[in-house]
Order: C-alpha cells, then sequence, then structure tokens
C-alpha cells in the first residue's frame, strides 16, 4: 500500500515556497496549507504575482525596482547629486539607505557580489552598466556600500582597482561598533576595524 503524500500540486507548490529564502520544509508546507485553508486566500495572491510580473521592472541604469513605462524618481531626480554613486548588493539595501536619510546620490545595485565558490564572476555582476555610467555622468566619487564578508571585500576590492583606474575617488562605508553597543558585546574583527576607522572628536 503506498504512502499517503500530498496531492502532486499540492506538493508541487510546497517545493516552489521551499525555494523561497529563509524557508525550510515545515514553514513552506504551513504556508501552502494556511493558503488552502480559505478558497479566497489563493486568488489575490495569484492576482498580486501576476500584477508583479507584469508591471515591475529593474531599472536599467541603477538596478531599483521601477514601475514599466515610468521614469526612476532616484536616477532621474535634479535633486540628487550625480556626481556621487553608492554601489550596493541587492534593491533592498538602498532602501535602507535611504530610509536613513544620509545619502543623496544616485545608487548602483551590483545584483549579489563576486563569489568563485558560487560561480559568481565579474561577469555575473552589474559591474559594466557601473563603469558607463561613471564615464556618462562624470561622476568624482563612488561610495562601495557591500559586506565586509569575505566576498564583499573581494567585490569592493575588485571594484575598487577598476575606479580607481579611471580616476575616480573610491571611498568605504565605515565599519565598526554599532550605535549603543559595548565593548562586552564586540567581536575582535569589529573591534579591529572600529579602531582603523576611529576619528578625532
Amino acid at each position: 500500500m503506498p504512502a499517503l503524500d500530498y496531492p502532486p500540486p499540492l506538493q508541487r507548490m510546497i517545493a516552489q515556497i521551499r525555494s523561497l529564502p529563509g524557508l525550510g520544509p515545515r514553514s513552506a508546507e504551513r504556508l501552502v496549507l494556511w493558503l488552502m485553508q480559505d478558497g479566497g486566500r489563493i486568488e489575490p495572491l495569484i492576482d498580486s504575482l501576476e500584477e508583479l510580473s507584469a508591471r515591475v521592472q529593474a531599472c536599467d541604469q541603477c538596478g531599483f525596482f521601477i514601475e514599466r513605462d515610468h521614469e526612476c524618481v532616484l536616477c532621474e531626480s535634479p535633486k540628487r547629486n550625480h556626481r556621487l554613486i553608492c554601489v550596493v548588493e541587492q534593491a533592498a539595501d538602498v532602501l535602507r539607505l535611504e530610509r536613513s536619510g544620509a545619502f543623496s546620490g544616485l545608487y548602483h545595485v551590483l545584483g549579489g557580489k563576486l563569489s568563485p565558490l558560487d560561480n559568481i564572476t565579474p561577469e555575473d555582476l552589474r559591474i559594466d552598466p557601473l563603469m558607463e555610467r561613471v564615464k556618462i555622468l562624470g561622476v568624482e566619487e563612488v561610495i562601495l556600500a557591500v559586506g565586509s564578508d569575505v566576498e564583499g571585500e573581494a567585490t569592493a576590492s575588485y571594484l575598487g582597482d577598476m575606479l580607481r583606474l579611471e580616476g575616480i575617488a573610491v571611498s568605504r562605508l565605515a565599519q565598526g561598533m554599532p550605535a549603543g553597543g559595548g565593548l562586552d558585546h564586540v567581536d575582535e574583527l569589529t573591534l579591529y576595524q572600529a579602531l582603523n576607522g576611529r576619528r578625532r572628536v
């Protein structure tokens, strides 16, 4: 007698949900079963996904999300400093920086970071469009706001070398102790970066 399991369409949906980041098999199963409990939960989700697919795309210039046939409010704003570009890994990073209110230049989304172990090479990232924008806009400084892990450091080093060859000033986000943090909760690498990035008061 075969073991009882969900019908194949339900299994396929669980597999799709499971492929999303941060969701394991149990969480994926719970989400799909929750959707199945009421008949009214699936159709709005389908409509939203179809609308998302049809109406939202990445801006050709910066890589942040825009509605199709609409201009990018970041790239086209005359209030932004077009001589300053902040490079980030993902589109969500743009919102994090923008919500801080500390940056008024342009952004450039790479779409990831260099990772030879995952076969992510410079050709897989939006590096060529960055170099084109820098030349076209006459950018004076590029801020590298990529992660401080091994892949992020490799990406920053690679981009820094390329940009300096073009005569562009390159800087990195300051790294170190979090606001309100004490030394007893800081690891050695963070403390090292905080000491090297210290400033006069």
